[in-house]
């Protein structure tokens, strides 16, 4: 196990379920035993979702993945009935009770409910993955393997399954503190080329002041040090929440203002906040929200692979900014500014350096982490954004319509924000400690709220474009046609002289009458 996934299990108490999840909603019941008979036929596939967590002798080292001699499948999934009238209202609450309790390490961390009951005969499905075992993209990559890519998918023949033979080993208090000391020469090297990477990244002439950009940032973060009305010390039960937008309007937004996906979701999260700040009797005129999100580190190539790959990039956003697109013009702005500086390089080295103590003492530090309360939080929240599958996903049949995530959440962080893509919709979870807020459902409607501000202000300024452009051609186009129309021509014809007397033509018709 590596050091990130060891933090994991060091931080997790009742106050703060270290479980990532999702509440999946399909298009009609979930046949229970065929789905249990399908995730049966792929365990084989996923070795680690049938291992337990085991701390070694002394605790000298990191905890081991090894076989759960005792693996049942059926104690991993759980058949359950809503309670009436199965709305959306009790979907979040039963949500929320299975979202309040620890995973049990005594089997491995993993589990789903499959869910009857729902209204107009959907089903759904709430699923959980400890954060030692997966982080956001491995546990997004693990739910396209156990689900199905096509509707007419059947369980396969299930291989036999071995377990890895393990010889029984004898370890001497020498042979710990031998393992110890390796452990942390070889982390003390990582770190070591780290700091000598993130150097060449500051001091790379190619790229404009990096350093400059990261220090005009730094009094914005002193300034963010502030608890907001969610940041309270949690209890550990949970009230889950949900909303989903359309990706196509999220993508009109981007080509009108600009910035990426990940920008719109910070926009329309700092305006939110800012209304829910409001609401609970506070001033935001000069002040911040600090937000961390989780970025992905793992290649193309690595996308399957399990436990945590991930860095951190920090983020103080203004809650005082006027209007929906001055916002996201703002936060796009920071965000590039953080990702030329190096703030993520930053974040890793510090994560190196943090790594490169011997183990023991990382378990005593992230151990003691949750009985520390600060008098300022280290940061507000945190939101994440995983891309999930932009095709439809199925179970035994079943078509998935939504899948909500849930980021852990705990501490003084009351809150928590995730986003996640799928077959064309833009889903968002909201967590929340029932004790720190209470009525996160208003944040999750000033969300909703903020979004459709940013689009109808995107919505204006494209159309004051179009009418600008189209201006523009029509002014070109007549000074087109001013430049091809020939100029006036004088006359050539030459008036006949003034007679004295009538015309020869006059005099015949006088004669003739």
């Amino acid at each position: 196990m590596s050091a990130a996934d060891a933090a994991f299990l060091y931080i997790e108490r009742k106050e703060i379920p270290l479980h990532i999840a999702s509440v999946c909603i399909f298009d009609g019941p979930i046949p229970f035993e065929k789905f249990v008979a399908n995730i049966d036929s792929k365990l084989h596939l996923l070795p680690r979702y049938r291992q337990i967590p085991v701390s070694p002798p002394w605790s000298l080292g990191f905890p081991t993945w090894q076989d759960d001699p005792q693996f049942d499948v059926r104690r991993h999934v759980f058949q359950v009935t809503l309670e009436s009238p199965g709305g959306e209202a009790e979907l979040q609450a039963f949500a929320g009770s299975i979202l309040s309790q620890l995973l049990d390490r005594k089997k491995p961390l993993w589990d789903v409910h499959v869910v009857d009951g729902l209204k107009d005969g959907r089903g759904a499905l709430v699923w959980r993955v400890h954060h030692s075992l997966a982080d956001g993209v491995s546990g997004t990559e693990l739910m396209k393997l156990l689900l199905d890519p096509t509707p007419d998918s059947s369980p396969a023949p299930r291989p036999r399954y071995r377990r890895a033979c393990r010889k029984t080993e004898q370890h001497s208090l020498a042979d710990g503190i031998s393992g110890v000391i390796n452990s942390t020469l070889g982390s003390l090297l990582e770190f070591e080329a780290g700091m000598l990477h993130f150097a060449q990244t500051l001091l790379d002439g190619s790229k404009e002041s990096p350093l400059k950009g990261l220090f005009g940032l730094l009094p914005e973060f002193a300034a963010s040090i502030e608890r907001l009305p969610f940041n309270k010390p949690c209890t550990g039960a949970r009230k889950f929440c949900w909303t989903e937008l359309e990706m196509a309007d999220v993508q009109k937004v981007r080509e009108v203002a600009g910035g990426t996906v990940n920008d719109v979701i910070l926009s329309i999260l700092t305006r939110a906040l800012s209304r829910y700040v409001r609401l609970h009797g506070q001033s935001v005129v000069n002040r911040f929200v600090r937000i961390v999100c989780p970025v992905n580190l793992r290649l193309p190539d690595q996308s399957q692979g399990m436990g945590n790959q991930i860095s951190f990039l920090p983020i103080a956003l203004p809650m005082d900014v006027h209007g929906p697109i001055r916002m996201l013009q703002v936060v796009t702005a920071r965000t590039e500014t953080l990702k030329q500086c190096g703030a993520l390089g930053f974040v890793g080295l510090a994560a190196k350096w943090l790594a490169a103590a011997p183990p023991p003492l990382q378990a005593l530090f992230w151990r003691s982490i949750p009985e520390i309360i600060l008098p300022v939080p280290a940061l507000n929240m945190i939101c994440t954004n995983v891309v999930g599958s932009p095709t439809p996903l199925y179970a035994v049949g079943r078509r998935m319509l939504v899948a909500y995530p849930q980021v852990p959440t705990g501490y003084d962080l009351g809150v928590g924000c995730a986003a996640y893509s799928y077959d064309g919709k833009l889903c968002f979870g909201l967590i929340a400690d029932t004790h720190a807020a209470p009525d996160v459902d208003r944040l999750r409607d000033f969300l909703v709220l903020s979004f459709r501000e940013l689009q109808r202000s995107a919505a204006m300024k494209r159309a004051r474009g179009a009418k600008r452009a189209a201006r523009a051609v029509q002014k070109q186009e007549e000074q087109s046609a001013e430049a091809v129309q020939p100029p006036a021509q004088e006359s050539t014809r030459t008036e006949p002289p003034a007679a004295a007397g009538p015309s020869p033509a006059v005099e015949h018709s006088k004669e003739a009458a």
